[in-house]
């Protein structure tokens, strides 16, 4: 068939950014009539548009716009923001399913914060410990469904936001939603890497000394038979940036399916070997604190508690990019089967870390610590009466899990990276420039481990700057972006939780600056 050209005038045309749709549409003012475009044709820039129909040669030109599949050249105008959406490892692959998201938001909601959950029921003691369990995990519950529903317009048509970043610009502004959301959602990703680079370390490290000794108390053997804190890191480190070259979010599936299965499996293995073994001799359900502490000493106490507990929920920084992988139809909208992911996968969540809080505080009491959490616990009361076997298991479970959960939270520092080069470069992100992108971040991961391996002694103080993006954020949003009228219901209820997050936020901030004040702070520079 012939190439047929045709002059477009787009003054008087309003664009459908639907970045799901192969072919996007343009509506033209109602005395004009609908326009089809093929985006996967190209033209040179003239200003006008070229499209290919049956199977003749051909391109599209968009006011200065260039398309080519071959060299996939981006100019800026007025299709930007579908192709660097198409380009970009979280919204490349539009493929996902339930299954998929039942996965990665398994594999990202369940992490090590919760081995350290009984840590707070000490503190808070059995029925309040319950009571606030119960209550976070109905709130950040209550938060992802904001996020799911606020993802996509509300009339079908509009743009999809498929990252945490991009609809706070849209709900609060560019200036106020960059302000109050880049270091969250930066953190919450390439400060997860970190952490997971340190945790992984330990684990490596213990594991290392179970196959070697036994897993005994053999001082001697352990110490010559130890390896530097560093080379664990490094050896962590180079595996998961391996795993990590998977191109897309949607690719990770089954990385994320091996991650969701073993954190589930370690979590059940530890509390329900924990009851099997029994209580050891002298537990104690009480706080190791002076009885004679202060009342600073004790509202530090509770509310780093209660951080604990509101901290062991994450994955609210994933839950966007999560649901960009889905496929966009009218019968079918992405929310609701996101929504249907979102409940299989957080009711067994809560399956996992309700008896792992509850058995792990009945089987250790005191004896459990922030530092390794009932994993170092079940290691110090029954270690020297458990197989090398299942010990062995534990911490392979464990060292498999953080390795499955690194690449899902290094997806979005990737996804803005290639952000960057695209929107310098005006052109696809090469594949070597990917793989060079994704090992600068892995060295620099690594680099960040070892000069602060004490990272997670800062945890409740960085993690009390980052609560309002799982608690408070989510609400505001939902009043800004579907305009809710004043005394309303869901106004008021948005409103008043948006508000107590917010105190719930400095407070917590203010008992870790506390503690760390009162208690110090072993910052080992450069000696993980």
């Amino acid at each position: 068939m012939g190439e047929v050209a045709q002059e477009v005038n787009f003054f008087e045309e309003s664009p459908i950014h639907d970045h799901d749709h192969e072919r996007p549409t343009m509506i033209k003012t109602p005395e004009q009539q609908l326009i089809t475009i093929n985006i996967e044709s190209s033209c040179s820039v003239t200003g006008t548009c070229r499209s290919n129909r049956g199977g003749g040669g051909g391109g599209l030109i968009i006011n200065g716009w260039s398309s080519s599949k071959d060299d996939h050249v981006l100019a800026g105008g007025i299709f930007d923001d579908q192709f660097q959406d198409d380009w970009l490892p979280i919204t490349e692959s539009r493929n996902g399913n339930i299954i998929s998201v039942v996965f990665h938001l398994l594999c990202s909601g369940i992490g090590f914060q919760a081995l350290s959950l009984p840590v707070a029921f000490v503190t808070l003691g059995w029925i309040w410990g319950i009571i606030c369990l119960s209550l976070a995990f109905s709130w950040q519950l209550y938060t992802i469904w904001i996020l799911v529903h606020l993802s996509e317009p509300v009339t079908g048509t509009g743009t999809r936001h498929s990252r945490y970043l991009r609809l706070a610009i849209a709900a609060f502004g560019p200036k106020l939603g960059k302000l109050l959301c880049i270091f969250p959602v930066m953190y919450l990703s390439g400060g997860s890497c970190v952490m997971l680079i340190i945790t992984a370390g330990a684990n490596l490290e213990r594991l290392f000394t179970i196959i070697v000794c036994g897993g005994g108390d053999d001082t001697t053997c352990i110490e010559a038979k130890s390896l530097p804190g560093v080379v664990w890191f490094l050896t962590f480190t180079c595996v998961a940036i391996l795993i990590a070259q998977l191109p897309n979010l949607n690719s990770i599936a089954k990385v994320s399916m091996i991650g969701s299965i073993t954190a589930v499996g370690s979590c059940t293995l530890i509390w329900a070997l924990s009851i099997k073994n029994g209580r050891p001799d002298h537990v104690s359900y009480h706080s190791l604190k002076m009885p004679r502490s202060d009342h600073m000493d004790k509202f530090g106490d509770i509310f780093n508690a209660i951080g604990i507990i509101v901290l062991a929920f994450r994955g609210h920084n994933l839950v966007l990019e999560i649901q960009g992988t889905l496929p966009s139809n009218g019968k079918n909208p992405p929310r609701k089967t996101m929504w249907r992911g979102v409940t299989i996968s957080y009711l067994i969540i809560a399956m996992t870390l309700f008896p792992l809080a509850i058995c792990g505080f009945w089987a250790y009491g005191n004896k459990v610590t922030t530092d390794g959490g009932l994993l170092n616990a079940f290691w110090q009361v029954h270690g020297h009466n458990t197989s090398r076997l299942v010990l062995g298991t534990m911490y392979l479970l464990a060292v498999i899990n953080n390795l499955s959960s690194f690449p899902i939270y290094a997806m979005p520092t990737f996804d803005n990276l290639e952000f960057l080069y695209i929107s310098a470069k005006k052109r696809r992100c090469p594949k070597r420039v990917r793989v060079g992108l994704r090992l600068f971040v892995g060295g620099l991961t690594f680099f960040i481990a070892v000069a602060f391996p004490f990272l997670s002694s800062l945890g409740p103080l960085i993690g009390g700057i980052t609560l309002p993006l799982t608690y408070v954020y989510p609400c505001f949003m939902y009043i800004s972006i579907r305009k809710l009228g004043r005394n309303g219901g869901m106004w008021w209820l948005n409103l008043g939780l948006g508000c107590l997050g917010t105190i719930l936020s400095v407070v917590l901030v203010v008992a870790a600056v506390w503690n760390l004040a009162n208690k110090g702070l072993h910052a080992n520079f450069f000696r993980p």
